[in-house]
C-alpha cells in the first residue's frame, strides 16, 4: 500500500472554485466512509479548511487511487469532475509526506507560518480516528506532522512571518495604520462562534475594541464565547451575545464586522449592508487626509463566503475576504513570507526568508526520517513471522526428541531447549537486525520479499501478524 494525496488549495485554484468545493462537516464524514469503501483505498483522512480541501489515502494502486479520490472529491464537493480536475494536485509517497509536513509547518498556508493549521490537522486526524478510516499509516503520518509543525515553531522564528489569518485580515482592514490605534474604541460584531470566530473575538479584544457582540445561530455558544471574553476582558471592553436574528440591528451599530460561519449561502447581503449604513448614526470621518471615509469595515473569513462580494462596490465600506487576502499574499509566493497588506512588502524580509529556509530544512529531515521508519516498519511482520516459524521448529524438534528419549530428565530437557533456542536466536539475530536497517533505506521493501522467499514464509502468516500489530496500535490509541 502507498500514500497518496489529492487536493486543491489557494495555490492551485481560484477562490470562486474553492468556495464551491468546500465540504460541510457531515460531508467530510460521508467522504471518508465512501473512500474506504472504494476498492483501491485502505485508509483515508480529509483536511478541509478555508483555503484547502485535501484527501489523504493509503492506496493499492496509484492510477486507480488518483481516479477514485478525484471522483470522490468531485461528488462530495458538488463541483463537476471536469471543472475540478484542472485545479487538483497529486502527491505520492515521499512527496505526499513532504506536502503534509509543509502544510503542518505553515509553509503552504495563505499566511506563511500561521499556527492554526495544526489545530485543523488535529481535527482531521480525530475525525479519521472516530470513523475508523485512519489506520496505522495515516495515524503515524498526521501525528508526526503535528510534531514537525510544533518543532518548526519552537526551533525557528517562523512565527514572525506566521500571523494568523485574523491578524492579517485586520491589518488589511487597517490599511497600513497601526491596528491597535485603528481598532481602539470601536464596536465590533463577530458572526459565528466556531474556532475561527473565537480567535477573531479574542484578537479583537486584544487590539482594543471597546464593545464586542457575538452572534450565532446557537445562542448558547455565542453566550459562552462572550462570557469567556468578559472573564478575560481588557480594560473598557464589554462583550455580549445576541441571536442571529439581531444581526441587522447590530450591523447598523458596528464599526468592524468579522464573519466566519459554516453557512452554505451568503449571511450578509449587499442590501443588508446598505440598510445598515442608512440606519447608522453620525458617519465616521475619513481615516486619513484625502481618503474616502470608511463607515463599516468587514472581514469575511468564511469559505464559502459569508458576505456578498457585491459589498465591495458599496461606498463607505471596506471588505476584506479570502479572495482579497489570497491576492495580497501572492507577492510572497517565492519566499513564502507574509507581506504587509498596505505596502505589499515583506517585513524583515531577510530574517523571514532565513526562517523559512530553516523550516524547509526541518521538513526535508523529517520526511527522510519518516520514510526510513515506515520502510523499516514494513519488514517487521516478516521478521516476526520468521521468528515465530523458528520457535515452532524448536518446539517441534524438542517434542520429537522427547519421543525418542522418554527417560530424559526435566532438568536435561530444559537445558537442551534453552541451548537450541540460543543457537536459533544467535543465527537469526544478525540477519534480522541488518535487514531492518537495510529496509529503512530507499528501495528497502525488497528485503521483506527476499526473506519471505528464502525462508518460504506463508504470506497469510505475515498478513496475520500485520493485522494483529495494527489492532494492537488501534487499542493503544483508544
Amino acid at each position: 500500500m502507498s500514500l497518496l494525496v489529492v487536493g486543491l488549495s489557494h495555490r492551485s485554484a481560484p477562490v470562486s472554485v474553492l468556495e464551491r468545493a468546500v465540504l460541510a462537516s457531515e460531508a467530510r464524514g460521508k467522504l471518508l466512509q465512501d473512500a474506504v469503501g472504494a476498492e483501491p483505498v485502505a485508509e483515508a483522512a480529509v483536511v478541509s479548511t478555508c483555503n484547502r480541501i485535501e484527501l489523504y489515502a493509503d492506496v493499492e494502486k496509484f492510477h486507480a487511487g488518483v481516479a477514485e479520490l478525484s471522483t470522490l472529491l468531485a461528488v462530495h464537493s458538488g463541483v463537476g469532475l471536469d471543472e475540478l480536475t484542472p485545479y487538483l494536485y497529486v502527491h505520492y509517497e515521499d512527496r505526499a509526506v513532504h506536502h503534509l509536513f509543509s502544510v503542518a509547518c505553515g509553509l503552504d498556508s495563505m499566511v506563511v507560518g500561521e499556527g492554526q493549521i495544526l489545530g485543523q490537522l488535529k481535527d482531521a486526524l480525530a475525525l479519521g480516528q472516530e470513523l475508523h478510516t485512519a489506520g496505522r499509516l495515516l495515524n503515524d503520518l498526521f501525528q508526526q506532522g503535528l510534531r514537525v509543525g510544533k518543532r518548526a515553531h519552537s526551533e525557528t522564528g517562523i512565527d514572525r512571518a506566521g500571523q494568523s489569518l485574523v491578524t492579517f485580515g485586520l491589518e488589511a482592514l487597517a490599511a497600513g495604520a497601526d491596528v491597535e490605534r485603528w481598532a481602539g474604541g470601536k464596536r465590533a460584531l463577530v458572526v459565528g462562534a466556531g474556532s475561527m470566530s473565537s480567535l477573531a473575538a479574542t484578537t479583537l479584544a486584544r487590539v482594543g475594541i471597546a464593545e464586542l457582540v457575538v452572534a450565532n445561530r446557537t445562542l448558547d455558544r455565542a453566550q459562552r464565547l462572550a462570557g469567556s471574553l468578559a472573564e478575560q476582558a481588557q480594560p473598557g471592553l464589554t462583550a455580549r451575545a445576541v441571536p442571529m436574528e439581531q444581526v441587522p440591528a447590530e450591523l447598523a451599530l458596528a464599526d468592524v464586522v468579522v464573519s466566519c460561519t459554516g453557512a452554505t449561502g451568503v449571511v450578509l447581503t449587499a442590501d443588508d449592508v446598505r440598510t445598515a449604513l442608512g440606519e447608522r448614526p453620525e458617519p465616521l470621518a475619513a481615516e486619513s487626509e484625502g481618503a474616502a471615509p470608511v463607515h463599516l469595515s468587514l472581514l469575511d473569513l468564511a469559505m464559502p463566503r459569508d458576505v456578498d462580494a457585491a459589498v465591495h462596490r458599496i461606498e463607505g465600506v471596506r471588505l476584506v475576504d479570502i479572495e482579497t487576502l489570497a491576492e495580497t499574499t501572492t507577492a510572497a509566493g517565492a519566499q513564502g513570507a507574509a507581506v504587509d497588506p498596505a505596502s505589499g512588502e515583506q517585513p524583515a524580509g531577510g530574517a523571514v526568508a532565513a526562517d523559512v529556509e530553516r523550516v524547509r530544512g526541518i521538513v526535508s529531515e523529517e520526511v527522510a526520517a519518516f520514510g526510513a521508519a515506515q520502510r523499516a516498519a514494513t519488514i517487521t511482520p516478516t521478521v516476526v513471522a520468521l521468528r515465530t516459524m523458528a520457535a515452532d521448529v524448536v518446539a517441534s524438534e524438542m517434542a520429537r526428541l522427547e519421543g525418542r528419549l522418554p527417560d530424559l530428565g526435566e532438568k536435561q530437557r530444559a537445558e537442551i531447549t534453552q541451548t537450541v533456542r540460543r543457537v536459533v536466536d544467535k543465527l537469526l539475530h544478525a540477519p534480522t537486525v541488518r535487514v531492518k536497517q537495510l529496509a529503512g533505506e530507499p528501495g528497502g521493501a525488497g528485503y521483506a520479499d527476499a526473506l519471505r522467499e528464502l525462508f518460504d514464509l506463508d504470506p497469510k502468516t505475515v498478513a496475520a501478524v500485520s493485522r494483529a500489530d495494527s489492532g494492537d496500535s488501534e487499542r493503544e490509541r483508544a
